[in-house]
């Protein structure tokens, strides 16, 4: 007995290490982000200025705010808390009962004898003791039955009923049980723990999700500010060139088409301005939304979109060989297969047999009022081990075991598909950014080429050498290369970002 307490005590210590090191694996993570994360909260809401923020710290926000995030980790505490109690079932469960009943109708007993030898003794007459030598005068509890062949004969006569038991019964105890071999218990601790590990596996899920649309929100707002340039450009070119318009058609030497040409042209240039201004904060909103933080905080992004062109080339020749090996999804489903090849075996342990210890203290006391001074309370005790020997379950164990196969065959077929559709993705992502890469580069030739014309039309236009649909025509193709090339940057980190959270490159090093 000993030595099983001490080995129950020993495995129940091991079941709980992954439960223990995943909660430090996010202790040791909150307490590296919430401090730095709180302080910039903090200076947001009260500083005039925006608070600006790098995409680290954007991240480290994310960490200790993002409601996804916290839901997942407390999946984990809570499989946690289900674990713990799994292998709480091996050590003894102890209960205290209590219990009265009422009898309505008493129970009558028939003998096979002759009760008259008996005499009146148990006839119900005064002194009829109740075996303890002393007289009760409750000898009434033994008397025929109204409606009996004997009733009101004192001796029930031959072949008569009596009626047996007192009209209150009292009970109260205590019981343990505990389980000495039983193939199922220990099973179900091994499904617990994998299932802590799966809700583990889920909460990095999360923040690999979290990563990419932090990312991709952080992006979002960097290109927003590029297109916000390159519009406020045009209408300064704009502004520019209709004042010079204005000269020459205030010295006659334009026409009016002209003139209302370049008017026109300023006009249309600040609805892009606007439109291009709301976007860059729309972006800013989604940042704070996906960061779990108030909108109206005042924070804003560092660093320029065209920061990221210099690593592009290094990036794609960083993920040359790529592998699923810390994918998410694949971990998932591998957790998943092991469990269902448990629950496998835990079915086919429900034919083994089970051997438990078992141990009973109660009190009965039966009384035919209520007086509690002169109850008699009998003690009940019992100390031994039960044998369970399954043997016909109408074929539920069977089809249980069946079930049980058919998923694992599920999750064996999920996971070929997904790792098939993975890898696909994988190779969709790299050819993003190869192809983005190419265009960044083809755009920037075009937008050097559209600049030198642009500043060509521009000074043609100044001494009147070209007209004003010439210097618009050169202003529109230089925006369109310079936009041109915010967009590969912007599409190839953005397929970087997918790229990193299929390859379950976590921002947390593990």
């Amino acid at each position: 007995m000993k030595s099983l307490l001490v080995k129950t005590v020993v495995m129940a210590g091991l079941l709980a290490l992954p439960f223990a090191a995943s909660a430090q694996y996010r202790n040791d993570a909150v307490t590296e982000t919430s401090s730095e994360s709180q302080l910039i909260i903090e200076q947001a809401k009260t500083s005039e200025t925006p608070i600006i923020i790098t995409l680290e710290q954007a991240l480290q926000i994310a960490l200790s705010e993002n409601v996804s995030v916290k839901v997942a980790d407390m999946e984990i505490e809570r499989t946690g808390y289900a674990k713990k109690g799994a292998y709480a079932s091996l050590f003894p469960q102890i209960d205290m009962t209590g219990a009265y009943q009422r009898t309505i109708k008493k129970q009558v007993m028939y003998m096979d004898f002759d009760m008259s030898s008996l005499g009146g003794a148990m006839g119900g007459a005064p002194g009829a003791g109740d075996g303890t030598g002393e007289g009760s005068g409750e000898g009434g509890s033994m008397t025929p039955p109204e409606g009996s062949d004997n009733a009101g004969s004192p001796a029930g006569g031959a072949g008569g009923g009596l009626e047996v038991g007192r009209w209150n019964t009292w009970s109260a105890g205590v019981s343990a049980n505990m389980p000495l071999v039983n193939a199922q218990v220990w099973k179900s601790l091994k499904i617990s723990g994998l299932d802590v590990e799966l809700a583990v596996e889920k909460a990095r899920s999360s923040r690999l999700d979290m990563v990419t649309q932090v990312k991709n929100a952080y992006y979002s707002i960097l290109f927003a500010k590029e297109a916000f340039n390159v519009y406020k450009e045009v209408y300064e070119n704009a502004v520019k060139n209709f004042e010079e318009t204005k000269k020459k058609y205030d010295a006659e030497k334009i026409s009016e088409m002209e003139f209302i040409r370049s008017k026109t042209t300023v006009a249309n240039a600040i609805p892009n301005v606007y439109n291009a201004e709301s976007s860059v904060i729309l972006a800013l909103w989604q940042l704070k939304a996906v960061l779990g933080v108030d909108l109206d905080l005042n924070l804003d992004v560092a660093g320029k979109l065209g920061d990221h062109a210099q690593q592009m080339f290094y990036d794609i020749h960083e993920n040359d060989e790529v592998t699923l090996d810390r994918n998410t999804t694949m971990k998932q489903l591998a957790i998943q297969a092991e469990m269902l090849a448990e629950t496998i075996k835990l079915q086919k342990y429900a034919n083994i047999p089970s051997l438990a210890l078992g141990f009973n203290f109660s009190m009965n006391a039966m009384t035919n009022d209520f007086n509690f001074s002169e109850y008699r309370w009998t003690p009940y005790s019992y100390v031994g081990v039960s044998l369970a020997i399954p043997i016909f379950a109408g074929g539920k164990r069977y089809n249980q075991i069946r079930q049980a196969k058919n998923q694992y065959q599920q999750v064996q077929l999920q996971t070929v598909n997904t790792e098939r559709q993975l890898k696909i993705a994988i190779r969709q992502y790299l050819t993003t950014m190869e192809t983005n890469m190419k265009s960044y580069y083809a755009a920037q030739d075009a937008v050097a080429a559209a600049q030198k014309g642009y500043d060509i039309a521009e000074k043609a236009y100044q001494v009147g050498r070209s007209t004003l649909i010439q210097l618009n025509d050169a202003q529109l193709a230089l925006t369109q290369a310079q936009l041109a090339e915010s967009q590969a940057i912007y599409n190839f980190v953005s397929a970087k970002a997918s790229l990193e959270q299929t390859l379950g490159q976590d921002f947390i090093s593990e």
